[in-house]
């Protein structure tokens, strides 16, 4: 019984992921491109998200500012979800919804690349840190699913995972942060390797 519901389940993953396939390949190469082109002229990107999405706002933070696949040089990722000091004092003083756009406020230049992560798309913090990053000249690349909510028009790229079910989407989010990781990664230290 539990086999059969493991086989369903990564079979329905699988399904979605070859949707994405045939959906999405040129949003997430656009995606990849926005990150590099903004590497390359000495921006960074800042990475936002809540709870699951949270976490993978911190992987590929990690995998830019580490290494994904190869040997090079750290490229500038900041995800917003990790300083517990920061986040814990602005909620305090100004509510939740105001713990990303304060650091957006305090981090973000124009040339630099806000990645916002968010399931249903409609996460007011989310909403919010987006509004921030569009008045100060920061690109927004949005990572939603559902029908993407409120995300899908306050961004300049908008990536919806054509899926309702939450983990799935959260599945395919950080598959299409793995493959923007690659192809930056590609992009900007093909030539050294």
């Amino acid at each position: 019984m539990m086999q059969e519901e493991v086989v369903r389940q990564l079979q329905a993953s699988a399904r979605l992921k070859t949707a994405m396939a045939e959906t999405l390949a040129d949003d997430i190469a656009g995606a990849a491109r926005m990150v590099a082109d903004a590497f390359k002229a000495g921006g960074k990107v800042l990475i936002v998200g809540n709870g699951g999405s949270a976490a993978d706002a911190q992987h590929i933070a990690g995998e830019l500012v580490g290494r994904f696949r190869m040997d090079r040089a750290a490229l500038p990722a900041i995800a917003l979800t990790t300083d517990t000091s920061v986040l814990t004092s602005v909620a305090n003083d100004s509510g939740y919804d105001n713990v990303f756009r304060r650091q957006l406020e305090a981090l973000a230049a124009k040339g630099d690349i806000l990645l916002a992560i968010s399931t249903s798309g409609r996460s007011p913090g989310i909403l919010k840190a987006m509004d921030e990053a569009r008045s100060r000249g920061v690109a927004v690349i949005a990572l939603t699913g559902k029908k993407g909510g409120g995300l899908r028009d306050k961004a300049d790229l908008t990536i919806i995972v054509p899926s309702d079910d939450t983990p799935r989407i959260q599945e395919a989010h950080i598959t299409i942060g793995h493959i923007i990781c690659h192809l930056v990664e590609r992009e900007m230290f093909r030539e050294s390797n």
